[in-house]
């Protein structure tokens, strides 16, 4: 199973951390990226973050300067990406130029520096049509402009860089940053009903157990022990849920805890929420490889969004009790 950062588990030797030097997280202010730093850090590591606009990976010479300046990293974790799927289909240029042009610098440099790349992508990829969990060798046909940016990404780190792994993952949802549980508990504290498509299918990922993922490979990788196996992994929650499941769950997990306006969530199809991006019917992935390679399986997304609703009814009652409030 995937550790989660609240794990007592065996910390990583500090001498041994010691010598594999830095690692350097892009993308670290963001909902996956912080808390991959602080399982980083948990675990030994020395991390390095650096953040615009002293370092931007879509800048060629900024970026350049910064591996030619600072301490020689061990390894890169790349979380930096434009995740605004339905803005992406008119701010193309953003999108291509973070999540394809900016992967495609950060491998150049690598390749330059002898240095690995962990590289997180999307379920995105895939057009939604398989009716089966999407294997890590399954052609991607993206339907929108966000899918096309990180799938080109992709391809620009694969014919760039040997020492590669790319992570896809799907549904991401955190105690940090804006996600679909933490809006779905704000509407359930303010209306009566809510209407949630139920014609998307995926499989809910809470950064706690990507990050895990993240940690366990990265100490495969620097700990020099074994041949590592790099191409493209899969990693998310495991089972299959749509959305409007998905926000019942949380409502249902939620009103353990607290008072909820909210009475019914009506399931709609996507024909009555139309958005600007079209969406994959089917975000399944098959995660049998990166266990397979790894030893890591994904915990239930039920057990995992349990224990994030609690990680956040934690902080918002430290924030309550917080002065000025």
């Amino acid at each position: 199973m995937v550790l989660r950062a609240s794990s007592k588990s065996a910390p990583y030797d500090q001498a041994d951390s010691s010598k594999t030097g830095r690692i350097v997280v892009f993308g670290s202010r963001g909902m996956l990226g912080s808390e991959i730093v602080e399982g980083l850090m948990a675990t030994g590591f020395d991390v390095d973050t650096p953040v615009r606009p002293e370092v931007d990976i879509t800048d060629v010479a900024s970026l350049g300067s910064f591996f030619t300046k600072a301490v020689p990293p061990c390894l890169i974790i790349n979380c930096a990406a434009y995740t605004a799927v339905d803005k992406a289909e008119s701010e193309t240029g953003k999108a291509f130029a973070v999540n394809r042009d900016g992967p495609a610098n950060l491998a150049d440099e690598c390749r330059e520096a002898g240095v690995p790349l962990i590289h997180i992508s999307t379920d995105y990829v895939f057009d939604g049509k398989a009716g089966r969990p999407y294997r890590e060798i399954d052609p991607a046909g993206p339907i929108g402009a966000y899918g096309r940016s990180k799938w080109e990404g992709e391809e620009a780190v694969r014919s760039r860089l040997i020492e590669h792994m790319i992570i896809r993952t799907a549904w991401l949802y955190g105690a940090r940053g804006s996600n679909f549980v933490k809006t779905i508990l704000r509407l359930a504290r303010e209306r009566e009903e809510l209407k949630i498509v139920d014609d998307q299918f995926g499989c809910p990922t809470w950064t706690r157990d990507l990050a895990g993922c993240v940690v366990q490979i990265a100490r495969q990788v620097l700990s020099g022990c074994g041949k590592i196996s790099w191409g493209t992994y899969h990693f998310c929650g495991g089972g299959v849920t749509n959305w409007c499941g998905f926000a019942r769950s949380i409502v249902e997990m939620a009103r353990q805890r607290e008072s909820l306006k909210v009475g019914e969530i009506r399931p709609i199809p996507s024909s009555s929420y139309p958005t600007p991006a079209e969406r994959p019917a089917w975000s399944v992935l098959d995660c049998g490889k990166i266990e397979e390679q790894f030893g890591i399986s994904p915990p239930p997304w039920e057990e995992s969004l349990a224990c994030m609703l609690e990680e956040l009814r934690q902080i918002e009652a430290r924030s309550a009790l917080s002065p000025g409030r």
